[in-house]
C-alpha cells in the first residue's frame, strides 16, 4: 500500500439505497409515422423537385433512436423523388477529421447502410458573409452543393452558455455546418458572445444557402423521444426559444439538493457535449450557465467507449481514476477545448488508482463530520437519472418526496479485486 491508501484506508463509505425517480415518460412510440405526417404538411408548401440533392446534417450528440430517425426521413424524402445524402454537422468533433467523424457517425448507429443513403464527409468549407466583428461565416462544401439542406438535432440546455436558444438547429446550422473551422468562428468571442453569434450567424446561413426546414427533437427525462417538431427555414430562429424551455422542463434532474458528494460511473460526449451535463451536475466550465444544482465534490470514475477517448470537460470533476485517464484520446479532446476557446475543464483532476479510493477521497474532502448525515448520490452518467443510488443520510427525505421510490433497503458498496465497482 502506498501513501495514498494509508491517507483513505479509514474512511468508511455509506450504506447506500436504490432508488427510482419518477419524471413524465410521455414519448414518441411510431417516429416513421412522425416523420411522414410532419413532411407530407410541409411538402404541400413547398414540394421537392424530383432529382433534388438534399444534405442532410447529422450531428454528433447521443440522440435517442438517431438512426431510425435518419432512415425515416431519408426514406419519406425519396418518396418524393429526392436524392437525400449525410453529412456530418459536428464542428471540430471526431478529432476534426473527416474520417474521425464517420467514426463518430458509426458509433451512433448511422451508417450508410442504415441510413440507406451515402455520407459525405468533409472538413472542406466556403466562406459566405462575415460578421460586422470581421468573423467569418462558414458552411460546409457538400451541404453548399445541395440543391436542400434539413437539420437534424435535439434541442437542449446547452452545457456553457445560457439564451433564448442554446443547444439545437440554430446551433448546428452556425456551428455542426460551420465543422472545425466555422467552430472555431463562433468560438473566438468566447461563450460570453456565443447566445448571439449563433442566432446570427445562423440567420445569414437560413439567408443565403438552401436550407429547407430542421427536425428537432425533445426527450423526456428517460432519454426519449417525447417531441418531434418539423420546423420551415424561415421559422428556426422565431419557434426554438419555446423548444428549448419545453425540453428544460422535460429534461431529468437530480432530486436531492445540495449534496456534499457526486459520484458519476461515466462521463462521455454520447451523454453532454462536456461529457457531464452542467444543467444536471451545476458544475459548468464557465459562468455564463445558469445551474441551479449545488456540489461540494464531485468523481468521474470511467469513460464511455462511444467517446472515442474524448474526455471534454473531465476537469469539472475534483477526482477520477487512472483508468478514466487511460483512456483519453489527448488529440482528439485538446481539438475540442481549444476550438471552444474554454481550456480550464480539459485539466486532469486528482487522479485515484481505483474506484474505491476516489470515492474514499470525494467522503474524506467533503468536509462532513457526521457520516450518518452524508448527502451523496451515485448516478450512471448525466443522461439516465431513472435509477440512481443514495446514501442512507438521504433516507428520510426520499421518503418524504412524492417523485422518489425506494426500491429496497440499504447496501454496502460491491467492489471487485481490483478495487472497482460494478454497473449500477
Amino acid at each position: 500500500m502506498g501513501i495514498i491508501d494509508d491517507l483513505l484506508a479509514h474512511i468508511e463509505l455509506p450504506r447506500m439505497i436504490r432508488v427510482r425517480q419518477l419524471f413524465d415518460s410521455t414519448s414518441v412510440s411510431d417516429i416513421a409515422a412522425e416523420i411522414h405526417y410532419q413532411l407530407a404538411s410541409f411538402n404541400a408548401t413547398q414540394p421537392f423537385r424530383p432529382g433534388m440533392r438534399i444534405a442532410l446534417a447529422v450531428g454528433s450528440r447521443g440522440m435517442n433512436r438517431l438512426p431510425e430517425l435518419v432512415s425515416a426521413l431519408v426514406c419519406e424524402l425519396r418518396r418524393y423523388g429526392a436524392e437525400p445524402f449525410i453529412v456530418p454537422a459536428m464542428g471540430s468533433h471526431g478529432g476534426a477529421t473527416a474520417e474521425g467523424q464517420l467514426e463518430v457517425l458509426e458509433a451512433l448507429g448511422v451508417t450508410e447502410t442504415s441510413a440507406g443513403c451515402p455520407i459525405i464527409s468533409s472538413m472542406e468549407v466556403v466562406e459566405i458573409d462575415r460578421l460586422e466583428n470581421g468573423l467569418p461565416v462558414l458552411m460546409d462544401k457538400a451541404a453548399l452543393q445541395a440543391d436542400g439542406i434539413v437539420i437534424i438535432n435535439r434541442i437542449k440546455p446547452h452545457t456553457s452558455f445560457s439564451g433564448p436558444i442554446e443547444s439545437g438547429l440554430v446551433k448546428m446550422l452556425s456551428i455542426g455546418l460551420g465543422k472545425q473551422k466555422g467552430a472555431d468562428s463562433c468560438h473566438a468571442m468566447g461563450f460570453g458572445s456565443m447566445a448571439e453569434n449563433i442566432v446570427t450567424m445562423a440567420e445569414i446561413k437560413i439567408a443565403k444557402t438552401p436550407i429547407l426546414f430542421g427536425v428537432a427533437t425533445i426527450e423526456n427525462a428517460y432519454d426519449q423521444i417525447c417531441r418531434i417538431a418539423l420546423l420551415p427555414a424561415t421559422r428556426i430562429v422565431e419557434e426554438e426559444p419555446a423548444l428549448l424551455a419545453e425540453a428544460r422542463q422535460a429534461m431529468p434532474r437530480i432530486l436531492f439538493n445540495p449534496l456534499d458528494v457526486l459520484i458519476i460511473d461515466r462521463m462521455g460526449k454520447n451523454y453532454s457535449g462536456t461529457g457531464t451535463d452542467p444543467n444536471i451536475t451545476g458544475r459548468a466550465a464557465t459562468p455564463f450557465v445558469r445551474a441551479e444544482q449545488k456540489i461540494n465534490k464531485m468523481a468521474i470514475l470511467d469513460l464511455s467507449e462511444p467517446s472515442h477517448g474524448n474526455a471534454t470537460g473531465v476537469g469539472l470533476a475534483d477526482i477520477c481514476t487512472r483508468r478514466l485517464v487511460g483512456k483519453i484520446n489527448f488529440d482528439a479532446t485538446y481539438a475540442n477545448h481549444i476550438t471552444s476557446t474554454e481550456l480550464s475543464h480539459g485539466k486532469i483532476p486528482l487522479t485515484m488508482n481505483n474506484d474505491r479510493l476516489a470515492i474514499q477521497l470525494a467522503v474524506k474532502t467533503c468536509n462532513v463530520l457526521n457520516p450518518a448525515q452524508l448527502r451523496l448520490v451515485r448516478i450512471p452518467n448525466t443522461l439516465e437519472l431513472g435509477h440512481i443510488m443514495i446514501s442512507e443520510g438521504l433516507r428520510a427525505e426520499a421518503q418524504a418526496h412524492p417523485q422518489i421510490e425506494i426500491l429496497g433497503g440499504s447496501q454496502d458498496w460491491e467492489f471487485d479485486s481490483e478495487g472497482n465497482l460494478t454497473d449500477l
